[in-house]
Parts: structure tokens; C-alpha cells; sequence
């Protein structure tokens, strides 16, 4: 009499019926961690098509940043007096600007929010005034012109800012200041446009005079530069 074996062996139940000996495939993953070859598609491995775009973009079209220019800087009033006991000093300003925008792109537009403008000495340390300018479309190869542009104020100044001021406005070759612009700007290509992104222009460089009696002085601008730091790489948008 043979001994019985349990028909609940893989092996045997399988030698039984003439299959292999071979234990079924595993469905589990390798307990050591091993990697496992797989064939599914993985949505991480997507091709990155918004930053092959731009670059398309980028090489058929070129884009270029807007350029800004101060074309004039009339100072009507620049007055930095002091109380009589010494204890405050106050500043008061009026300045008149002439600013010109020009987009330099054949495809490109740009959508701009109003302009905050803001008159500052040269090293950034005294407030000198402000003003606006108004929101405004810039189309393909379009020049923008603003006249007329009050920059202006009337404020309180502490000891500190008054000693270093006062010494600046009495050079007779004049004193340096400059011109920040700050708004937020959309870039359009067609149907195609970004989101809107900050953007600032400064203009330096920019020589001013105390004007005397009623006549406004005429700064010189001549030696003024304007940079735009526009923060967006236009060819990389975010459509």
C-alpha cells in the first residue's frame, strides 16, 4: 500500500496532470526591492511641450524686451527747507516728465497695468516724489509717447536724510537722480498671451538742478539710461 500524498501540493497536484514542475508566476513585487521592467505609461514622463514651444517661438520670432526712453525732466520745484529750532526739515518737489515706449516686435504685444513712478536720489536712500502713469496696449512695432508726467511731493524728512541731501542739491554741476517705473504686463502673440508679470524700468543717470525764481530747470537727461527688468523670459510662457 502506497503512502497517500495531500492534493493540496502544487508540485504534485501539477505532475499529476502532466504540467510542470515549475511553481505558478508571482504576482507580488521582489521582496528585496529589485527593480521590476514595466511597459505602462508613466504621466511623469511626459514631454515637456510648453517649453518646446517656447523655444520654437523664441527662434522663429525672436522676441525682444520693450524698450523705455526719458525724453525730458523739467524740475518746477525742488525746495528742502528747515524749522527754525532745527527740530524738522521738509521736502517739497514737482517734477514734469516726457516718457516714450517702444515695442521693437514684428508679433509680439504688451498689455500694461497702470505705471507707478517714482523719483528717487541716485543711490535710492531719499524719496523724492511720485505719480502715475495710465494702463496702455503696445502693439507690434508701436511707439507710446507720455507728456506732461507730474511726479511730486510734500513730506517730513528726518535729520539724517536732510544732511544728505542738502550737500547734493548745493553742487553746481548738479546732482544725480533717478526714475523707477513699476507695473505688471501681459505678453500676446495672437491667441496666445502669458499671464501678467512684474515689471520694472529705471532710468539713471539723470542730472537735475535747483531751479531759481519761477523758471522750471531742465535736467540732463542726455547721459540717461533706461533698464527694463521684465520678470518673465518671454519665449518661456506659461500658457
Amino acid at each position: 500500500m502506497s503512502d497517500k500524498v495531500p492534493s493540496s501540493s502544487p508540485t504534485v497536484a501539477a505532475a499529476a496532470k502532466g504540467g510542470t514542475d515549475e511553481p505558478p508566476p508571482s504576482t507580488t513585487a521582489p521582496a528585496n526591492g529589485g527593480a521590476k521592467k514595466t511597459h505602462l505609461y508613466n504621466p511623469t514622463s511626459r514631454p515637456t511641450y510648453p517649453a518646446i514651444t517656447g523655444t520654437v517661438l523664441y527662434v522663429l520670432y525672436r522676441p525682444h524686451r520693450p524698450s523705455f526712453t526719458l525724453a525730458s525732466f523739467r524740475i518746477h520745484r525742488l525746495n528742502l527747507t528747515t524749522s527754525a529750532d532745527s527740530a524738522s526739515s521738509h521736502l517739497s518737489t514737482l517734477f514734469n516728465l516726457t516718457i516714450s515706449s517702444k515695442n521693437p516686435n514684428a508679433y509680439l504685444s504688451f498689455s500694461y497695468d497702470p505705471f507707478t513712478v517714482s523719483c528717487v536720489s541716485s543711490d535710492g536712500d531719499v524719496f523724492l516724489g511720485n505719480g502715475t502713469l495710465p494702463a496702455f496696449f503696445s502693439g507690434s512695432k508701436i511707439e507710446t509717447t507720455f507728456r506732461g508726467v507730474a511726479v511730486a511731493t510734500s513730506s517730513d524728512v528726518d535729520a539724517e536724510t536732510m544732511n544728505g541731501l542738502r550737500p547734493e542739491l548745493k553742487k553746481k554741476k548738479g546732482f544725480l537722480l533717478k526714475v523707477e517705473m513699476d507695473t505688471r504686463v501681459m505678453v500676446k502673440m495672437g491667441s496666445l498671451k502669458s499671464k501678467k508679470v512684474g515689471i520694472r524700468v529705471t532710468c539713471d543717470g539723470i542730472k537735475g538742478i535747483v531751479p531759481e525764481g519761477k523758471s522750471p530747470a531742465v535736467a540732463n537727461v542726455f547721459g540717461a539710461k533706461c533698464e527694463v527688468d521684465l520678470r518673465i523670459k518671454i519665449w518661456r510662457w506659461a500658457f
